[in-house]
């Protein structure tokens, strides 16, 4: 994991974003934020298990599924099954130790979890 400060490569609404195998944040202060960057290691370590490509391809298609069901765009952001596995578990440090494979399908489901 390489964590780099890319202020104009994160899109606008955005703080950080994960391409593997790199952690892109827009601010420099955000480096020593261990949830946020939680929160992008969960999303590098979804992309290697899919195997990066198909990562971003599912991604985007989802994103365009929730942007149907949920007409907002920031409301199927957060609908996102990766984002939302990201989101529930940033706060739990060593969540990435015990997370189960393709663990980004238990919240796949419309439910909150």
């Amino acid at each position: 994991m390489f964590l780099i400060v890319a202020k104009y490569l994160i899109p606008k609404g955005y703080r950080g974003m994960a391409v593997f195998p790199f952690i892109l944040v827009k601010y420099d202060f955000d480096k020593m934020n261990s949830t946020f960057v939680n929160h992008e290691k969960i999303h590098l370590k979804q992309q290697k298990e899919m195997l990066i490509l198909p990562f971003f391809i599912w991604y985007f298609l989802e994103y365009l599924v929730r942007l149907i069901q949920y007409r907002n765009k920031d409301l199927a952001y957060r609908h996102i099954s990766f984002e939302r596995e990201a989101y529930a578990n940033e706060t739990d440090l060593d969540y990435l130790k015990n997370r189960s494979f393709f663990g980004f399908l238990n919240y796949i489901t419309s439910k909150q979890k």
